[in-house]
């Protein structure tokens, strides 16, 4: 023991020993355990509403397309006359505005910009209707919906449409 009593620590050798002493003090057994979050079964809940008649989505929604992208999510159009279409869904937007645009391909045949009822980072709701006629009837109508670049007004997060 006398012989390191006169060996001179050098400063690299005081940090690693003061890292050593760190990581001992740092690894203490009496850590108390914290239990995990208990997540709930889906499937449980989900029978549950089915047994009892309460399922909230009963109605059959098996061949109406839903669409999304970074900016949108659930966006679903519904043909409620014979030119007019009702959109809903759900949008991540800047000051919850976004903007809309029918084309057949070659023209635009309407524009608009709507809000959702929530501005980012929140997915605010938005419903509204359009109504919008063919030019040529062999053509195909586009909806495409857009957020406004803020920084220079081009069109951005695009989600096309089609609309039969």
């Amino acid at each position: 023991m006398k012989e390191f009593r006169n060996v001179k620590l050098t400063p690299p050798m005081k940090v690693m020993y003061a890292l050593i002493i760190v990581s001992l003090l740092a690894c203490n057994n009496n850590v108390e355990k914290t239990k995990p979050a208990e997540v709930p079964n889906i499937n449980e809940q989900r029978v549950d509403s089915i047994d009892r008649g309460n399922d909230v989505e009963s109605a059959d929604t098996s061949n109406v397309k839903s669409y999304s992208n970074a900016r949108f999510r659930n966006v679903t159009v519904e043909k409620t006359d014979v030119n007019t279409y009702t959109i809903k869904g759900e949008a991540q937007i800047f000051e919850a505005n976004f903007g809309w645009i029918i084309e057949d391909g070659h023209n635009e045949l309407k524009k608009g910009f709507e809000m959702t009822d929530a501005g980012a980072p929140e997915w605010g709701k938005f419903k509204f209707s359009v109504t919008a006629e063919k030019q040529r009837p062999n053509s195909t109508l586009m909806l495409v919906l857009f957020e406004t670049s803020a920084k220079d007004g081009s069109r951005q997060h695009e989600l096309g449409i089609v609309l039969e």
